[in-house]
């Protein structure tokens, strides 16, 4: 019996296997048997993805507050600057 080369797989593969184990539609012997790996390897996927879902929707939630709050900042400055160059044209004589 020859032994199998080893396969990389894409991420983008990994995540189509455990979103169907996680499903739960087939069982991990069928799953197996569809894509072509061991079922051990599907349940590790399963797990990881499990555990990594929270830091996905958590890590989005603070850079999108992360990124309002830089905005925020912005518009005040924008608001800033707006204000001394109107104070500005106006002491100068240069009316818009």
């Amino acid at each position: 019996m020859t032994r199998r080369k080893r396969r990389n797989h894409s991420p983008a593969f990994k995540a189509k296997v455990a979103l169907a184990a996680v499903r739960g539609e087939r069982t991990l012997a069928e799953l197996a048997e569809q894509f072509d790996v061991h079922p051990n390897q599907i349940q590790d996927w399963k797990k990881k993805l499990l555990a990594s879902a929270e830091e996905i929707f958590g890590q989005n939630a603070a850079e999108a507050e992360h990124r309002e709050g830089e905005a925020q900042k912005l518009h005040a400055k924008i608001g800033q600057l707006t204000m001394e160059n109107d104070f500005l044209s106006k002491a100068l004589g240069r009316d818009r």
